[in-house]
């Protein structure tokens, strides 16, 4: 209760101070969830630059993928070979991205009021505030769904005693999600909108699971 008290705090607190357009669009909110993932240059907040943005709505019991957001960002210095390593994001195919204001825009359209859910979402969340702040006013009122937190409390319901591994792996596995590629925002969109379902379906959605304190991400998670 104390999750959802705070976070409505903070909702109500980051709307007063959002400039319009932007306080009529992220106030509109129909009660869908929308999955996001991003990739990014860096693990450190202040030095990442986006390169892709994915979300994916949840209506009910149903994760929308025909109609996902997925974008592709030109970033403004060039990446970095180790990275591209992990993201698989060449040179050439960022090339052809939008321009991050244009990304940003697109993005919030889309998720307009509703509430985020992820893995790990505080990483991606901060990286897009880093960018969004300075143009909205204020950073994304919007609520969060934090899916490791919600894996965690239905592994700690039978096994209080235990090691819950909160590893990306063990939690796919343990649902019986199909696991997709890793390292695309779009791909890793749809896979935390497909845990969120299976502990949905164990009775561990929104509505009965408390939302953890922010986590940083794992230090062998790369973005």
């Amino acid at each position: 209760m104390h999750g959802k008290l705070w976070q409505n705090w903070r909702h109500l607190w980051r709307m007063r101070r959002l400039q319009e357009p932007y306080r009529s669009l992220l106030s509109e909110d129909d009660g869908v969830l929308v999955s996001i993932d991003c990739e990014t240059t860096s693990l450190k907040v202040k030095e990442a630059e986006l390169l892709s943005i994915a979300a994916v709505r949840i209506e009910g019991h149903r994760l929308c993928v025909k109609d996902a957001f997925y974008t592709l960002i030109k970033p403004q210095r060039a990446l970095d070979h180790q990275n591209v390593r992990v993201h698989g994001l060449r040179p050439r195919d960022i090339d052809t991205g939008l321009p991050l204001q244009d990304a940003l825009q697109k993005f919030l359209h889309f998720i307009g009021g509703r509430t985020l859910l992820g893995y790990y979402l505080q990483y991606d969340v901060a990286v897009l505030n880093k960018h969004l702040r300075p143009v909205l006013g204020a950073a994304l009122p919007n609520r969060e769904v934090e899916v490791s937190g919600c894996y965690y409390d239905w592994r700690f319901a039978d096994y209080p005693d235990g090691y819950i591994d909160l590893r990306w792996e063990a939690i796919t596995k343990n649902l019986h999600v199909p696991a997709l590629p890793r390292h695309d925002a779009l791909n890793d969109a749809i896979t935390a909108g497909m845990v969120y379902l299976a502990l949905q379906s164990r009775g561990y959605g929104i509505s009965s699971a408390p939302i953890p304190p922010p986590s940083p991400k794992p230090p062998d998670q790369s973005p």
